[in-house]
């Protein structure tokens, strides 16, 4: 395991669950901790800023003494004999010469300072002067220091220092002065106090910052404990109102003072804007057309709104509860989306299926998904259910209206296209009825054979639009169909026909010769509508690579507008040989490759047929 890992563990199970405690830990890092490092600051900081106090008050006397010696000191020690004067007049008499005049102002010092040791060494006679006070240490006068004393250092290197350990004296902190004359030591001044002394201070000091340090700790826990007592009593209440929101979206906690109680405060708008919406929600289920039904993950029921319990037949309080397949007789064979989607986990939408209800079977269009909570988990599933009962009855009616409607137009227009004929050939044969010449039957017999003819075509055309033929399927390259086709038709005019045909366009598998029959009748109408010296503009494309585009347009006179949206009615035309059926048939083809045809026209500029027919689609039904 990592370090980082096993801290992190042990942060865990070390570190206490409720808030309260974790604010007292907190305050053992954010108040004792601090406080302590302080205290241990400030006593570590006074014990140097005393020991610089001393020193520097010991050093003061030792300049004081130093300053009493004047400038004219000497290893003579101001008058006395120097050099071999101090040997012939003998070691001990000029010490004692030296100590009795140097005494009185060393003791005049250390009597102004208690506690403090002050005195004169000479390196020339190898001996401590003075010591004051004398009282207390004129027995040391005459001696030398040992060897390993600190002060043979301060004699060789002519600088200052302060020691502090077991020396003549005891344990003192000792300051020494070096007495440099004509630029050689001839002694030093030492300046001490004795370090219980210093210890004493230091340790009152340390008792004093001990105890502000306990008193700040004490009170900052005292004031934690406090605050977190108060705050683990506005959480509990808070804590207590959400538990109350969960069964009663209506209850509002009492907001506490402080933040805590803004908290509180948004808890209670969020509980009102979650009981509006679900108010709103109750509102919508309650107010729409469609049935809706919602089911746990083990299939029972769990919500109705009032049209599906209209629909189905059942009241909420009956099914709620209830396994939902328990709404479908019971020896219906019915697939249920929903039931589906709470076992696969698949959504289904817009399915559209019989419900085999117990009371009657509905025609509904189904849609079902999972019910998810906050986690994304997966807690049941909700149907949505549009009737469409009554719509497939009235489109029932309305489909058989329209097809009495198609077929009282077809019989009409096949009547007024049978009956000119008819009528020719009736009037010829009463006139050739009472004649006897030949040159009339021979001039007349012609008529009626063009009369007839014109029967007979309408009636194969008619045939050709209502029976329709098996379609032959196989890849077909319109570019080529269309540069054959317009070759054809480009004989009959003269009319300039211009070719943008795709360089990219792919194959689409279709009844290639139906497509020609219905390209051809397009390039005949516009022939027909445009004069010789019009173009007729023929291109293709492929906008979006799922379907291939054909545009025909021509300059012609173009379709009046009221025309346009009958240009595909069975014998409409505007053409006076027309019967009509070429544009009808062009569109069932196009249709039948699930495709559309569309035509855009402005009298006086021109029309524009657009075919679109797409590259990949079910197998065409017919033509």
């Amino acid at each position: 395991m990592r370090p980082l890992d096993w801290f992190r563990n042990w942060l865990r199970c070390c570190l206490p669950n409720s808030l309260r405690g974790k604010l007292l830990l907190v305050s053992l890092a954010v108040v004792v901790l601090p406080i302590s490092l302080t205290g241990y600051l400030l006593e570590r900081e006074g014990r140097q800023a005393l020991v610089r106090e001393k020193t520097e008050k010991l050093f003061g006397l030792t300049r004081l003494l130093d300053a009493h010696l004047g400038p004219g000191f000497d290893g003579g020690f101001d008058g006395l004999p120097a050099g071999t004067g101090i040997a012939a007049a003998g070691r001990d008499t000029a010490i004692r010469a030296l100590s009795e005049r140097l005494t009185p102002f060393t003791d005049l010092v250390a009597g102004a300072n208690p506690g403090v040791g002050v005195g004169y060494y000479s390196k020339a006679l190898d001996a401590i002067i003075t010591y004051g006070p004398s009282r207390d240490y004129s027995a040391t006068v005459g001696t030398s220091i040992p060897p390993d004393h600190p002060g043979w250092r301060v004699l060789e290197s002519g600088r200052q220092a302060v020691e502090s350990g077991r020396q003549v004296r005891g344990f003192i902190l000792n300051a020494m002065l070096p007495i440099i004359r004509d630029g050689g030591v001839i002694g030093y001044i030492w300046a001490n106090e004795l370090s219980d002394d210093v210890e004493r201070q230091a340790a009152a000091m340390d008792r004093a910052v001990l105890t502000v340090s306990i008193a700040g700790i004490l009170l900052g826990l005292l004031l934690t404990h406090l605050l977190s007592r108060g705050v683990g009593r506005d959480i509990r209440r808070i804590i207590d109102g959400l538990l109350r929101m969960r069964s009663d979206l209506g209850h509002a906690i009492l907001p506490p003072p402080g933040e805590v109680g803004e908290i509180a405060v948004e808890v209670n708008g969020m509980a009102r804007a979650l009981l509006d919406a679900r108010s709103l929600t109750e509102n919508i289920l309650h107010s729409i057309a469609d049935g809706v039904i919602a089911v746990d993950r083990a299939g029972q029921v769990t919500a109705v709104n009032p049209a599906a319990e209209a629909m189905v037949g059942v009241t909420a309080a009956e099914v709620i509860g209830r396994p939902y397949d328990k709404l479908f007789k019971p020896d219906g064979q019915f697939a249920s989306p929903l039931l589906d989607t709470l076992k696969t986990g698949q959504p289904h939408v817009g399915v559209t299926l019989d419900f085999p209800g117990t009371r009657q079977t509905l025609h509904l269009n189904v849609s079902s998904s999972l019910l998810r909570n906050s986690r994304s988990e997966a807690i049941g599933a909700v149907v949505v259910l549009k009737d469409l009962t009554e719509q497939r009855r009235l489109r029932t009616q309305i489909m058989r209206a329209d097809r009495l409607a198609a077929l009282g137009e077809l019989v009409a227009g096949l009547a007024h296209e049978v009956r000119n004929p008819l009528t020719s050939i009736r009037g010829f044969m009463q006139f050739l009825e009472t004649s006897d010449d030949v040159k009339e039957w021979q001039r007349y017999a012609p008529l009626i054979v063009r009369q007839v003819d014109s029967l007979n075509r309408l009636v194969t055309e008619l045939l050709e639009f209502g029976r329709p033929r098996p379609p032959t399927i196989r890849p077909v390259q319109l570019n080529d169909l269309i540069r054959e086709v317009s070759l054809l038709a480009g004989r009959k005019s003269n009319a300039r026909i211009a070719l943008d045909l795709a360089a990219d366009l792919p194959q689409v598998e279709a009844d290639g010769e139906a497509l020609k029959q219905v390209v051809l009748n397009l390039i005949i109408n516009a022939i027909q509508a445009t004069p010789d010296t019009g173009i007729i503009a023929i291109s293709t494309a492929v906008p979006d690579g799922r379907e291939a585009v054909i545009a025909v347009s021509d300059d012609g006179e173009g379709i009046a507008p009221e025309n346009v949206d009958k240009v595909f009615d069975p014998f409409f035309s505007t053409k006076p040989n027309g019967t009509g059926l070429g544009l009808a048939m062009a569109h069932r083809i196009v249709d039948a490759h699930h495709g559309t045809i569309a035509i855009a026209s402005t009298p006086g500029t021109g029309t524009t047929v657009t075919l679109r027919i797409p590259f990949l689609h079910s197998p065409v039904a017919e033509t």
